[in-house]
């Protein structure tokens, strides 16, 4: 029997601009993530696949604001929550979060012990020095980090390290969910292996339940995550297990996506580079249709006027577009 460790329903967030506009980057989005498993998000810059991340936390700071729906963690809908308790009982425990430049993170005029001993307090008063630190050595060393690595300053550590200092201290309370957002994209090609590898083995080790890994390259998914979703413009287009995205992806952006990296997979090596034209529309004034169709070459005109719902498909994956499986299916084979 499936265990559900977070469930969301709906959710809706906006940002309010300094003109008092509302920016809508998380319009009705809901999601499943059982335990052990591992969900990948995957758009392209400004999509709201950050947002999303913040968002899950149920921890707003101004001009990012909560709207609606609903955000379930063990059972616990945080969304109602107030931001204190939140801070105090769910963030960090129940929910962590690598965030994007994760190396800058770290305070540079502490000692890495003492940043810990700050983070883990502000949890937990009860919480000795000896206990923090005998905890975050635990953590360290299952990430190949020496314990000496917490009595230095972060500039005494090399990029790779401090992005697995900031991994260690996100997992030191050994949260349900572990949210990393582009965790690997400022290091080498050697570098982001060594971090995949480093987030399984927290998994298999049970160090956290489960895992979002938020990217803007698609094909990375495969290697990481057992499903996938693809946003666009502040909306799921696109949710199947990895394999189906990366090899057979249904909605025209996914499939945009895959077609713009380069893949070193064995049968998607050879595919031709495509680029996917034109730029993501104002979520200040989003289209009233598909907010792909101003850039997607199959449109028609039913596409710009009436909104469109995820609908399902087959192998319990689901994809936003009035084409059936089969008409896109017909479309990529033909080209046009």
């Amino acid at each position: 029997m499936s265990n559900v460790v977070l469930e969301v329903n709906e959710l809706t967030t906006k940002y309010i601009t300094r003109f008092g506009e509302d920016v809508y980057a998380v319009d009705h989005v809901s999601l499943k993530l059982e335990e052990g498993k591992s969900l990948g998000i995957a758009g392209e810059s400004g999509c709201g696949k950050s947002t999303l991340a913040l968002s899950l936390m149920g921890y707003y700071f101004p001009p990012l604001y909560y709207t609606s729906g609903d955000i379930i963690i063990n059972g616990t809908n945080i969304s109602k929550m107030s931001p204190d308790n939140v801070r105090k009982s769910i963030l960090g425990r129940e929910i962590a979060y690598i965030p994007q430049a994760a190396m800058n993170a770290l305070n540079p005029t502490q000692k890495i012990i003492s940043f810990i001993e700050d983070v883990v307090q502000a949890h937990d008063r009860s919480k000795t020095k000896k206990d923090i630190f005998d905890l975050a050595r635990q953590s360290f060393e299952v990430l190949g980090l020496p314990a000496q690595v917490l009595q230095k300053y972060p500039v005494e550590l090399s990029g790779g390290m401090k992005q697995r200092t900031v991994i260690a201290i996100s997992v030191l309370l050994h949260p349900t969910v572990l949210i990393a957002d582009e965790p690997s994209s400022a290091l080498d090609v050697t570098s982001q292996k060594m971090v995949i590898k480093m987030l399984r083995n927290l998994m298999e080790k049970r160090f956290i339940k489960s895992m979002i890994f938020i990217t803007h390259e698609l094909p990375l998914l495969y290697n990481v995550t057992d499903d996938i979703m693809v946003m666009y413009a502040g909306q799921i287009v696109e949710k199947g297990t990895a394999k189906q995205t990366v090899f057979d992806p249904l909605h025209p952006y996914a499939k945009g996506l895959m077609g713009s990296i380069i893949v070193p997979e064995e049968g998607l090596r050879e595919a031709k580079l495509t680029a996917i034209p034109g730029v993501p529309p104002n979520l200040k004034k989003p289209p009233s249709g598909c907010r792909f169709a101003e850039r997607c070459k199959y449109a028609q005109s039913e596409c710009t006027v009436r909104s469109i719902d995820l609908r399902p498909a087959g192998q319990g994956r689901t994809y936003r577009c009035i084409f059936s499986e089969d008409e896109l299916r017909e479309a990529y084979k033909n080209g046009s």
